[in-house]
């Protein structure tokens, strides 16, 4: 494992506070928050966003199965943690190509109703195949792409890989996605910048374009709204620095 080269889910985890990160992620995570000051924010209130998501889809909506794809590395109210503790017949699969989150992920992850799979969103055939060793896709299931699908540099493509995915699970499954938009100059910025320093490019885009990708199902309410504003509990604090970052979840019929 290079420790001297900064890893996006690193740094990732770095502006989410956590522990998993050396000194050169931090020096580039600072240096992104010193373009971006929401940057920060954006990460908290993402973990925010995944967790009152899946409990409301395992402990509202009967939600046993979520397949998390592009997940990151292990951090705090991971997926299959928020889901067993509403649901403990909740079973979470993990999808990363990434072979430091594999092995992160593999080494901490003892739940055996959770399990990391080394497979690519690009590579629909064979994410599902092997999913489908551990998830019953004639049930319905929570597909979830968390902040990942920013990374496709076409519209298309991220349009194409949603459709795909919800292609292949029944009805009555759900999607729950977020993504950076263009919202905010300062994170618009910072996204340029940081692909120089990363080489992992990440394209934020106007939020009226993303809702696209709802076009064949059904959005929960209160539709896809600002990650700040998407079931916040009342009486929340909501972040002091803007939050550039759309989120909804959606059922499909």
């Amino acid at each position: 494992m290079r420790t001297d080269i900064p890893h996006t889910a690193r740094i990732w985890n770095y502006w989410m506070g956590g522990r998993q990160n050396f000194e050169v992620d931090r020096r580039v995570g600072s240096a992104a928050t010193e373009l971006d000051p929401g940057i920060t924010a954006l990460a908290a209130e993402s973990r925010r966003f995944l967790r009152r998501a899946v409990e409301h889809l395992a402990g509202n909506l009967g939600i046993t199965q979520f397949l998390d794809i592009g997940a990151g590395l292990l951090a705090t109210d991971n997926t299959h943690e928020v889901a067993c503790r509403r649901n403990p017949a909740a079973r979470v699969v993990y999808v990363d190509n990434d072979p430091l989150v594999l092995t992160h992920g593999r080494t901490l992850l003892t739940d055996p109703r959770a399990v990391y799979l080394d497979a690519d969103l690009r590579e629909p055939d064979r994410l599902f195949a092997r999913a489908a060793d551990i998830l019953d896709l004639d049930r319905p299931v929570a597909v979830m792409f968390m902040g990942v699908l920013g990374h496709c540099e076409r519209i298309g493509e991220l349009r194409g890989v949603v459709a795909d995915s919800m292609a292949r699970v029944c009805r009555g499954s759900y999607l729950a996605y977020w993504d950076g938009t263009i919202d905010s100059v300062d994170f618009v910025r910072m996204c340029a910048t940081y692909e120089n320093v990363t080489a992992v490019p990440y394209f934020p885009r106007d939020h009226c374009e993303l809702r696209s990708i709802f076009a064949d199902l059904e959005l929960l309410e209160p539709g896809f709204v600002p990650l700040t504003r998407w079931r916040r509990p009342a009486g929340e604090p909501a972040p002091t620095v803007p939050v550039s970052a759309y989120g909804a979840v959606a059922r499909k019929p």
